[in-house]
């Protein structure tokens, strides 16, 4: 089959490389002339394990190609999938569509023969309609079908996830459409991929209420951490505890810092926005963004009370700045509010990330960046572990004591076991845990 996939960014560059890998010819389009320019010289705009080699492999075989020029891939294409940005809307949270608009307009120019132009983008409920308005308006006699089919990727486990999914949902009505797209996805008939098919506004709000619920359990269990803290509990028991229930199941059951990221944020915001439009309020979607936006302001108090409540004139090293491992992704990152927290209260803060200093940079550009963990730790008076990636789950301890000023470790991701630092001798504090810490006596404020 014949793909032209709009879009370069994350959905769409991994969605295209999986779709070449898969044995369809794919063309992947761009206006951004300097990243076009990049990936034909093999240079990846994000960071995701083993895209490099997938798309190397890809445009040897001659099945994958960049061009910042539709119009003949559009032309020639079996299926057209929209791919862009959705981000959320300056000033009141709903999704921004201006660049899904302008792709479909765009795809109206193009059209020649039947052709399904898909929405892989995030998009309300009711976008479909509004696409397929705006080609016909545009080329009345085209003969085309929009349909939608979202995506289900995880930051860092992407390709895995494309090629070996949970559920591959098509929404449309158009029996041409749904033939075309059970085409596309016939390979991974093999992995056993159940493909659902629905109308296009259910597939539409199928992605809006997955991320919500997901967002929904780590809010749950971010709460429970706090619970756990009061009366003596271990939060990382009682996710074990309720996860074996099959109904409920472990996954998104880790206490943390607060959800960031591209999606979930962005994505509950705007199913708020679409519930408040057709008047159902979503009041435990409401909930959960404020919850998790006091969670993520409320981490550096955390970091404050490891260190007595005094951080004026303290060093504060990070490890970890990504809102994940395995991405160099900053958007909406728990690290934002962090570091803006602890420099309000005066603190001098460090930081190491083994992929995202450079994006962490842009939004973060008044701390020290550090070449590994250990120089981060130099001087520090308290290390925050902030995202856990693999880099940081067996660290010197020894030597990591001997780098810092005083043994403090905060540990916002419950990498290491409370005992096990106990008798390290640091003063260690996590998320839904006892406590197990020296004495920590301020500093005198100088006059």
């Amino acid at each position: 089959m014949r793909i032209a996939m709009i879009g370069t960014g994350y959905v769409g560059l991994v969605s295209g490389a999986c779709f070449a890998d898969f044995g369809h010819s794919v063309v992947c389009v761009d206006k951004d002339a300097n990243k076009i320019a990049a990936l034909h010289r093999g240079e990846i705009p994000i960071y995701e394990p083993g895209l490099d080699e997938l798309v190397a492999t890809n445009v040897r075989a001659g099945r994958l190609g960049f061009t910042t020029d539709l119009t003949v891939p559009v032309g020639e294409a079996d299926a057209v999938f929209i791919a862009v940005g959705t981000p959320s809307r300056r000033g009141d949270g709903h999704a921004d569509l201006s660049y899904v608009y302008a792709a479909a307009r765009e795809i109206a120019a193009a059209l020649k023969d039947f052709t399904v132009v898909v929405t892989k983008s995030t998009v309300p409920v009711g976008t479909g309609d509004e696409v397929e308005r705006l080609i016909r308006d545009a080329r009345p006699s085209a003969d085309f079908a929009v349909a939608s089919n979202p995506e289900f990727l995880r930051e860092g486990a992407a390709i895995r996830d494309f090629k070996f999914p949970d559920r591959i949902v098509i929404g449309t009505s158009d029996e041409r459409a749904r033939k075309v797209l059970g085409e596309i996805y016939r390979p991974l008939s093999l992995n056993q991929g159940p493909l659902l098919y629905t109308t296009r506004r259910t597939a539409e709000l199928i992605k809006y209420a997955a991320n919500a619920f997901l967002a929904t359990k780590i809010t749950f269990i971010n709460e429970m951490a706090d619970l756990a803290e009061k009366v003596g509990a271990d939060v990382q028991d009682v996710a074990r505890g309720i996860g074996m229930d099959n109904r409920i199941g472990p996954k998104f059951l880790h206490a943390g810092p607060g959800f960031g990221g591209s999606c979930f944020p962005k994505d509950t915001r705007a199913l708020v926005k679409i519930g408040l439009d057709h008047e159902t309020p979503l009041r435990i979607v409401e909930a959960v963004l404020a919850v998790n936006d006091n969670r993520k302001r409320a981490m550096a108090r955390k970091v404050s009370q490891a260190l007595g409540g005094q951080l004026r004139g303290k060093t504060v090293a990070l490890l970890g700045l990504t809102f994940k491992p395995d991405t160099d992704d900053m958007r909406e990152a728990p690290s934002i509010p962090l570091v803006t927290g602890l420099m309000d209260m005066g603190a001098r803060v460090r930081a190491f990330d083994p992929a995202g200093m450079t994006q962490a940079r842009e939004e973060l550009p008044d701390i020290t960046y550090c070449e590994d963990a250990y120089h981060c730790a130099h001087g520090a008076d308290a290390l925050v572990i902030v995202t856990e990636w693999v880099h940081f789950r067996a660290l010197d301890l020894l030597r990591l004591k001997q780098a810092m000023k005083q043994p403090v470790i905060v540990d916002l991701r419950n990498v290491y076991r409370p005992d096990q630092m106990s008798e390290s001798g640091f003063a260690y504090f996590s998320i839904g845990r006892a406590h197990h810490r020296t004495t920590i006596v301020p500093e005198p404020v100088p006059a």
